[in-house]
């Protein structure tokens, strides 16, 4: 059996291409936050995890490229060994009192930072606690820990009664580590965290926050899901990206100083990979500075975010509540989400198309997602734009 067999089977990108809808992969030619060129057109973006705006931000760029000048483009090694500079130990430094932990781990991407705490907390006999809906890196990590003999169970979607059946069913003796979403990615939902403190609390279990879509969106001040219900304190550990609200890339953990210590002398991922590049950090820090100073940015987020949910409701689209910055519409058929997500682009709107398997089956959807930056002339269009095509493709 030839193994690349699947690879020339594999046909329904190309059906969906020669249809003309298909809605990934369009390169960006020019992005200044709010407005993007692509295709040599100008586009509304209401597909991106850029919250507060940042990438175009003048004190982020400039941060950029004076950390080349200094660095040079990268760093040339690990963080083990000759890969650390002093922007990483300042990120960690700040990072960490930004968000009330003792110490922080910085990781090249966020999906690396995933597999680098579960992996390396985890050990034979331990059990990795997953929410059924939790992102990628996170349902990876814990096969690539099943691989070194770790148990890895699932709870049904941000329910904390079948949180507690999987729990109650553990050893009492075994090492139990939950791990989910803080804002779920696809969702835009929150979790139950309060719940799940209470019950790992009570069956001696450790908690893992990925906060990659919440830190800059919610929490006081942008302090992410631990913030938001005032649990810094009782919340293990915390992780995230510089992906998204920091404008940049690469990814953290922070927590008691010992854990970070742990982790920071064993992980592989952290270990045996390039260190983030100097601009990356730099770029970091100064969005990280802004979100201190500027805390109305996340208020002016909410508030983006709170219209588009009002005003795609009151149009009669079915959409996912909530209070972060994505709005799921749900669509439920393929096809029709593949004609709209075209349709909407074509009048000058960029959204993300989720079809099966990224959802579950008839939750198709056009998952959008807004920023600090976006004015009501944008905000107003988009619902323009949905309204009308809604209308003539019989969804609303």
């Amino acid at each position: 059996m030839d193994i690349f067999q699947k690879c020339y089977d594999f046909t329904k990108a190309d059906e969906v291409k020669a249809k003309g809808v298909y809605p990934y992969f369009r390169p960006i030619e020019d992005n200044e936050g709010p407005v993007v060129k692509i295709e040599g057109k100008e586009v509304i973006m209401a597909g991106s995890n850029n919250y507060l705006g940042l990438t175009a931000h003048p004190k982020v760029k400039e941060a950029a490229k004076r950390a080349i000048e200094q660095y040079g483009t990268g760093c040339s090694g690990s963080r083990y060994l000759t890969g650390t500079i002093d922007l990483h130990n300042q990120l960690e430094e700040k990072l960490a009192n930004f968000l009330g932990y003792e110490s922080c781990l910085l990781f090249s991407t966020g999906y690396q930072t995933a597999l680098g705490i579960v992996a390396t907390i985890c050990n034979k006999g331990d059990y990795v606690i997953c929410d059924k809906e939790d992102h990628a890196s996170i349902m990876n990590a814990a096969l690539t820990a099943k691989g070194a003999f770790v148990e890895f169970v699932r709870y049904k979607h941000n329910n904390m009664e079948d949180l507690e059946r999987v729990l109650s069913q553990i050893p009492e003796n075994a090492g139990k580590f939950i791990v989910s979403d803080g804002v779920f990615s696809v969702n835009g939902e929150i979790v139950e965290l309060p719940k799940m403190l209470d019950l790992a609390e009570k069956y001696g279990a450790r908690v893992l926050i990925d906060d990659a879509h919440a830190t800059g969106v919610i929490g006081k001040g942008g302090r992410g899901t631990a913030s938001h219900f005032d649990l810094t304190k009782r919340t293990h550990l915390t992780m995230g990206t510089f992906s998204k609200t920091f404008a940049s890339l690469g990814g953290f953990v922070a927590g008691p100083e010992r854990v970070i210590n742990y982790i920071k002398h064993h992980s592989p991922a952290l270990i045996f990979s390039a260190s983030p590049t100097p601009a990356s950090v730099a770029a970091t820090l100064a969005a990280l500075e802004i979100l201190e100073t500027t805390p109305e940015l996340v208020t002016k987020l909410k508030r983006n975010s709170d219209k588009m949910r009002k005003g795609f409701s009151e149009a009669g689209f079915n959409i996912e509540t909530g209070i972060s910055a994505i709005v799921p519409v749900i669509i439920g058929d393929v096809e029709k989400s593949f004609y709209l997500w075209k349709a909407l682009y074509d009048g000058g709107v960029f959204v993300n198309a989720f079809i099966p398997p990224g959802v579950p089956p008839n939750m198709s959807m056009m998952r959008t997602s807004y920023m600090a930056t976006h004015e009501d002339i944008h905000l107003d269009k988009i619902l323009d734009i949905f309204n009308k095509i809604g209308k003539e493709i019989g969804i609303i």
